[in-house]
C-alpha cells in the first residue's frame, strides 16, 4: 500500500469547461450519483444562492489506467477529510471520484486548498478539477454568449418519476397549443407581415440569440417591430440600471403608477409601436416553442448581457425552467415590477408550476393582452 501522500498526487487537471466543454462533459458521462452527496450539493446551492456567497467544488478521479480494486477509497477519503476544513463536505461522487464541497469559497480559495491535497509524483494516481459557481456561470456568459450546462458538473434537477411525466404532458401541450395558435392567428401573422414589409425596410422577422434552459443558446423569433442596423446601447444601459436595481434610472413612470420598460425608444418604427402595444409581435415565438426551445408557459427568455449582470440567486430563472412566451410575471407583474419582484415571481412559478396553473397563466395572459396592459 502506497503512503497518503504518494495517492493525493497532481495529474494534468480536465480541461476547463469553458475551453473545451465536449471534453469535459465526456469525462462525467460515466457518473453515477451519490445521492447523500448530491443532496449536500442541492442544499449548498441553493444557501449560496439566498446567501449571494460563493460555492466551489473539488474533483478527484483516480485515473483510468489503475485498478481501482487496489485502491481503498474510503482510507483516501479520511485523508481527504483530514486536510479540510470541518466546513467542508466530502463524500463519494462514484466509486473512482471523489467530492469536496467548500461553502463560502472562491475559486483561487479552492485552488489553494487543492494544493494541499495534491503533491507532485512521478507516477500520478488522480486528477483533480475545480469548479466555482457561480464564478464560471458569469465567465461562461461573458466569453461565449452562453451558460454550458457542464459548466457546473451535475445537473442538479434531474426529472425522475411522476415529474418527468408532467414534463412530458408538458411537452405535449407545447405542441399542440403551438398548431392551434399558429392556425388561429395565421392571418393576423400575415397581415402583419405585409404591414412591416410596406412601411419599413428590412426584414419581416426579427431573430435574436437568447438563453434558454441551463443557459442554452437559441434562435428567437419577433416580428420585427424596430428599424434596422440599430445601436442596441440605450437598452443595455436600460437593463444594468433596471436589475441593479436603480430605481430613479429604471422607472419610466412615477412613484404611485411605476413603469419598468424603456416608453420612447427612437429605434420602433410605427407600426413596430402598434404590434408592441398589442403583444402581435410575440405570436412567431409559437414556432420557437414548436421547436422546443420554449414553453407557453415559463419565465422570458433573456439575452446574453442581460444574464452577465445577474446575481446567483437570479441565475434560477434560467438554469432549471424552459422559457416561456408567458408566465406568471407577465400576468401578475409585467412593466409595473422592479426586477428582483419579477425574478422572485418567476421562482414562484418554477417551484409551484403545474398543468393546471399553465392553463391558467394562458387565460389570464389573454384577457391581459386584450386589456394591453403594461405594454408600449
Amino acid at each position: 500500500m502506497k503512503k497518503s501522500e504518494d495517492l493525493l498526487v497532481e495529474s494534468t487537471p480536465f480541461p476547463d469547461p469553458i475551453d473545451n466543454p465536449s471534453h469535459y462533459r465526456d469525462n462525467f458521462d460515466e457518473f453515477f450519483y451519490d445521492s447523500g452527496f448530491i443532496e449536500q450539493l442541492r442544499f449548498e446551492k441553493l444557501r449560496a444562492q439566498r446567501s449571494k456567497s460563493t460555492l466551489s467544488i473539488i474533483l478527484l478521479t483516480l485515473d483510468k489506467e489503475i485498478d481501482d480494486k487496489h485502491i481503498n477509497m474510503n482510507k483516501i477519503l479520511d485523508i481527504v477529510r483530514s486536510k479540510t476544513r470541518n466546513t467542508d463536505i466530502c463524500g463519494f461522487v462514484n466509486h473512482r471520484t471523489l467530492g469536496v464541497l467548500l461553502p463560502d469559497t472562491n475559486e483561487k480559495g479552492a485552488k489553494e486548498i487543492c494544493d494541499k491535497l495534491l503533491y507532485e509524483n512521478k507516477n500520478p494516481q488522480f486528477s483533480s478539477t475545480i469548479s466555482t459557481y457561480p464564478d464560471h456561470l458569469f465567465e461562461s456568459l461573458a466569453k461565449n454568449g452562453c451558460i454550458y450546462s457542464d459548466t457546473f458538473p451535475f445537473e442538479l434537477e434531474k426529472a425522475t418519476g411522476a415529474l418527468w411525466f408532467k414534463l412530458l404532458l408538458k411537452r405535449g401541450i407545447d405542441i399542440v397549443g403551438s398548431i392551434i395558435g399558429i392556425l388561429i392567428f395565421m392571418p393576423v401573422m400575415l397581415i402583419t407581415a405585409l404591414a412591416i414589409k410596406a412601411t419599413s425596410p428590412g426584414p419581416v422577422i426579427f431573430r435574436q440569440v437568447r438563453l434558454g434552459k441551463q443557459g442554452t443558446p437559441f434562435t428567437f423569433y419577433k416580428f420585427r417591430s424596430m428599424h434596422v442596423n440599430m445601436d442596441d446601447q440605450i437598452h443595455r444601459e436600460y437593463i444594468r440600471d433596471f436589475i441593479n436595481g436603480d430605481r430613479a434610472k429604471a422607472n419610466q413612470g412615477d412613484v404611485e403608477k411605476p413603469f419598468f420598460k424603456i416608453k420612447s425608444d427612437p429605434r420602433i418604427t410605427r407600426i413596430g409601436k402598434f404590434i408592441r402595444k398589442t403583444s402581435i409581435d410575440e405570436l412567431p415565438q409559437f414556432f420557437n416553442v414548436l421547436k422546443g426551445d420554449m414553453s407557453l408557459v415559463g419565465p422570458r427568455p433573456p439575452l446574453a448581457y442581460e444574464a452577465e449582470k445577474y446575481q446567483a440567486w437570479h441565475l434560477r430563472r434560467i438554469l432549471e425552467m424552459k422559457p416561456g412566451i408567458t408566465g406568471l410575471w407577465q400576468v401578475q407583474g409585467r412593466s409595473r415590477t422592479e426586477w428582483d419582484d419579477a425574478v422572485r415571481l418567476d421562482i414562484q412559478y418554477i417551484r409551484n408550476w403545474s398543468l393546471i396553473l399553465d392553463l391558467k397563466l394562458l387565460l389570464k395572459t389573454v384577457k391581459v393582452v386584450l386589456k394591453c396592459g403594461g405594454a408600449v
